[in-house]
């Protein structure tokens, strides 16, 4: 994913123009743009007329926040009808004409239903079926947040500066252009726009001429687009400067603020190798001239980069490498966006889901794609485990009550909204990565190019896909993908016996579901691929169906079920069984320590092994394992230190055993980096700084301070690979002085990417009464429109009853500085990670006084997580303190 005029433009409506160019491009579009619309989709709106073409014109008055706009829209009228409804938000209408191919000219009357976001044009007489031109004038506004046509605010060193961009997914180029502003309603669209002439213009398509227009203006019309739907349409305005290459017949480039265009450097030059390589992958070239990615001061609480084709849209946090701040860390998220985002052009922008509902088919493979093309791009960043942590996010979503399948039913824009998860995302991501290891690599791209090349320009459903790589493969595999994409859930597969006869151990497998909030489910069946390995053996496979199976593994070692991680499902041991695993744990592939201690957490969390298993896992491991080990044990132990919270003896005795574990890791690799160590030893320094920092090792804060301290003189006590971490430490652990000058600091930074940087710093402090004044800086002017509701949430991080609070008593303040997009998950997830049940009484108020009752996911998700943290702190913390006992801590 994802996601704007000086005068009004005064064009004459008969003969104008943009009413021939309008029934021009779509009698001369060519076959590629063609392909036949999807039926049988869901829509909002009536079926009986279909854009083909937008020639739309707009200048935007930066200074007055609206915008006026004129477009002419060739339509096809499918079956008499004397209305014509399409979407549209925010606008009024002046001078509508509809205009038939033969015929005489008639004057709609226009009804606005803001409540349904559209607007209906009524004739005398139903319209006979035919091609139709339907023209007007209108006017928009521009917002503050990340919706629709919006400015950004910036901080530059030669002053404040607006930008103007747009964000339409998923519903939201009705705030921009009167559209169908639904998928399955592609069209081509001709746009062009009168702006300052001192300005860059950007759009999907390369400018086909400017014009000066005098008075210090010009117009900009774009080259005319391909088939597409709505809320890939993109446009651009600022203060811009723009770097390009060339990666095969495509101009990629990176356009930002004047002044940061070397920051791109490094995504350009990936964006280039990312294309070449998906124009290899797919086996459709990228069809377009041009490929850019913009870059955006600020943030959104929905989204990061949104893949408007020919046009990607990512914030600078997300794209810029800034000398001064950014890390190795930073340099991955880099590619691994642009990768997700250029998948997009391929799954999501040539090819389109018919409806919301098959959402995950753009963002699940785009998930699945980036993560495979980073690890073939870069192996040294060794990012093939982030693989487990991907499906861990997922399952912490689909472990629960309020799940919901990969491919879901949605019918209303918020719903369409909430529809982007972990579920659509990681599982969807998971789900591939399983069914491409069950068919193969080789014939998993051969059905994926079946079904791009089949579907180019058009939309499709999951089955669409499914048949594709079923066909190519000549191996049944829509069976498994419905089990895995129609219902929720996850299977757990228990090893109910291991017996090893003749050089041979065979295994009993039993499938069952696994949940943290349902013991008594009655569970689901799936079809589930199953690899198997002895340690030091090859990996066996067998596919589970009708609740039971069994596989026979070479040898009478140890057998480590999911054997390289490509399975969506959870795996249980006899106690036996998994004390055999645990002492063969060194020996162990690094992917599979990490599955095997992401299952091990969620089972022993949910009761269903002990919760101190973890541990013993965590006591095993080398200061050499791989470092995708070590930043796991972290993650956990700062995740059991919190639970600890409110009891002091308790949570000093967990502390004293996790820092003593993390600390010989972090004393190998240590605070300076040294020479030739590799990206993922780089990361893990940051990531133990982090947890040591959180589980308040003495040692690292006074460190982090000291070398806060010393930068004023030293430059080199904070490294631009730790500056960020140590900051982070310093305005954790901040006193009232500390804080302040952080707070002095970040209003002098005159770097717009910096200068976020530091108002999510003084959002981390564990003080409350520093949290507390953060809270209310963030409600001010002084942070920028888009920083104030990441504040807030940055701040629940460490205090979320405090936060939630003071969100809900300020939530008329607060709502203008949220995105539509985000208002019915911002507030739960305030509350979310709370140890407090009083929380969920006042999650239910918030919801039944703000949320409509078909919109309340997030909200029930919330309570749930709630609910089973407090779970995990009354009967889970009583055996991980017994096992400290029993180990001396």
């Amino acid at each position: 994913m994802r996601r704007t005029l000086v005068t009004a433009i005064t064009l004459a409506l008969a003969g104008a123009a943009l009413d021939v160019a309008a029934f021009d491009a779509a009698a001369q579009a060519p076959d590629m743009n063609s392909a036949p619309a999807v039926t049988n989709a869901t829509t909002q709106l009536p079926r009986t007329v279909r854009p083909t073409n937008y020639t739309i014109a707009v200048t935007p008055h930066a200074d007055k926040m609206t915008f006026d706009g004129k477009v002419s829209i060739a339509i096809d009228v499918l079956e008499p009808t004397d209305k014509i409804v399409l979407n549209a938000v925010d606008m009024t209408f002046a001078n509508v004409v509809l205009n038939p191919a033969n015929g005489r000219v008639q004057k709609p009357k226009v009804a606005v239903d803001a409540e349904a976001q559209t607007a209906t044009f009524t004739v005398d007489k139903p319209l006979p079926a035919g091609k139709y031109l339907l023209s007007m004038d209108y006017t928009g506004k521009i917002g503050t947040q990340a919706n629709g046509l919006f400015a950004i605010d910036y901080d530059t060193k030669a002053g404040k500066k607006r930008a103007l961009y747009t964000q339409f997914e998923n519903s939201d180029a009705r705030k921009f252009v009167p559209s169908w502003d639904e998928p399955n309603y592609k069209a081509i669209f001709d746009l062009s726009a009168d702006v300052p002439a001192k300005q860059m213009a950007v759009s999907n398509m390369p400018a086909a001429d400017t014009k000066d227009l005098g008075n210090g203006m010009k117009r900009v019309r774009f080259q005319t687009s391909p088939k597409m739907s709505t809320y890939l349409l993109f446009f651009g305005l600022g203060d811009f400067e723009r770097a390009t290459m060339q990666a095969g017949a495509t101009e990629v480039g990176v356009v930002a603020q004047t002044g940061s265009v070397d920051q791109a450097k490094f995504a350009l030059q990936s964006s280039a190798d990312v294309l070449r390589e998906y124009n290899d992958y797919f086996g459709t070239p990228y069809p377009l001239p041009k490929l850019d990615n913009v870059a955006s001061p600020g943030r959104s609480q929905f989204f990061g980069a949104m893949e408007n084709w020919g046009a990607i849209y990512t914030f600078e946090y997300a794209l810029l490498l800034d000398p001064t701040i950014s890390t190795q860390s930073d340099k991955q998220g880099v590619f691994s966006i642009a990768a997700h985002e250029i998948a997009h052009q391929w799954f999501g922008d040539l090819v389109t889901m018919s409806w919301w509902d098959d959402l995950w088919l753009n963002e699940g493979f785009a998930t699945w794609m980036a993560a495979r093309t980073t690890q073939k791009l870069h192996p040294e960043w060794n990012t093939g485990l982030y693989a487990v942590g991907s499906r861990e996010q997922a399952m912490n979503r689909d472990a629960v009550a309020t799940t919901h399948p990969v491919v879901q039913h949605v019918e209303t824009v918020e719903q369409a909204s909430q529809a982007f998860d972990a579920i659509t995302y990681q599982k969807g991501g998971a789900v591939i990565s399983m069914l491409e290891g069950y068919v193969g690599a080789d014939a998993w791209r051969e059905g994926v190019r079946r079904y791009i090349k089949k579907h180019a320009y058009g939309n499709t459903v999951s089955d669409d896909l499914w048949m594709a790589v079923q066909e190519a493969a000549g191996k049944p595999i829509v069976d498994i993908a419905h089990d895995f994409t129609l219902q929720p859930g996850i299977p757990l597969i228990t090893v109910t016996s291991s017996t090893c006869t003749g050089g041979k151990t065979t295994l009993q497998l039993k499938q069952g579901e696994f949940t943290r909030d349902r013991p008594d489910k009655q569970s689901l069946t799936w079809r589930v691929p199953v690899i198997a390995q002895g340690v030091g053996g090859k990996p066996v496979r067998t596919l589970v169906e009708n609740g039971s199976g069994s596989i026979e593994v070479p040898g009478c070692a140890p057998v480590i079920l999911n054997a390289g991680q490509s399975g969506y499902y959870r795996t249980l041991y006899a106690p036996t069984q998994f004390a055999a695993i645990r002492d063969q744990f060194g020996n162990l592939a690094p992917i599979d320590q990490l599955g095997l201690m992401n299952d091990i957490w969620s089972l022993g969390m949910a009761g269903l092994q002990p919760s101190s298993d973890y541990l013993d896992l965590a006591m095993r491991a080398k200061p050499d394992a791989d470092p995708a080990i070590w930043a796991d044990i972290a993650d956990s132990f700062t995740s059991i230190d919190r639970y600890y919270d409110g009891d002091a003896q308790g949570q000093a005795r967990f502390r004293k055993f996790a820092i003593k574990t993390l600390q010989p890791a972090f004393a190998r690799i240590g605070w300076e980096a040294k020479a030739n160590e590799s990206d993922p030893v780089a990361i893990l320094r940051t990531q133990l700084i982090g947890a040591l920092s959180d589980l308040g090792d003495a040692q690292v804060i006074a460190e982090a301070r000291r070398r806060f301290d010393a930068s004023a003189t030293d430059e080199k006590a904070m490294p631009t690979a730790l500056r960020r971490t140590i900051l982070g430490v310093v305005a954790q652990h901040a006193d009232a002085a500390t804080w302040d000058k952080l707070h002095e600091m970040a209003k002098a930074e005159k770097t717009a990417l910096v200068k976020d940087q530091y108002y999510t710093m003084l959002s981390i402090p564990e003080d409350k009464a520093l949290a507390q004044k953060a809270l209310d800086l963030a409600l001010t002017d002084e942070p920028g429109e888009t920083n104030s509701a990441s504040m807030i949430s940055v701040v629940s991080g460490q205090h979320p009853d405090l936060a939630f609070d003071y969100a809900v008593a300020h939530q008329k303040q607060l709502e203008s500085k949220i995105d539509s997009t985000s208002r019915s998950r911002y507030y739960p997830g305030l509350a979310r990670n709370s140890l407090d049940p009083a929380m969920i009484g006042k999650l239910k108020a918030y919801a039944d006084k703000n949320i409509v009752a078909s919109s309340r996911r997030e909200t029930d998700t919330a309570v749930a997580n709630i609910t089973y943290r407090s779970k995990v702190k009354k009967e889970r913390l009583p055996a991980i303190g017994a096992w400290l006992g029993k180990h001396g801590s």
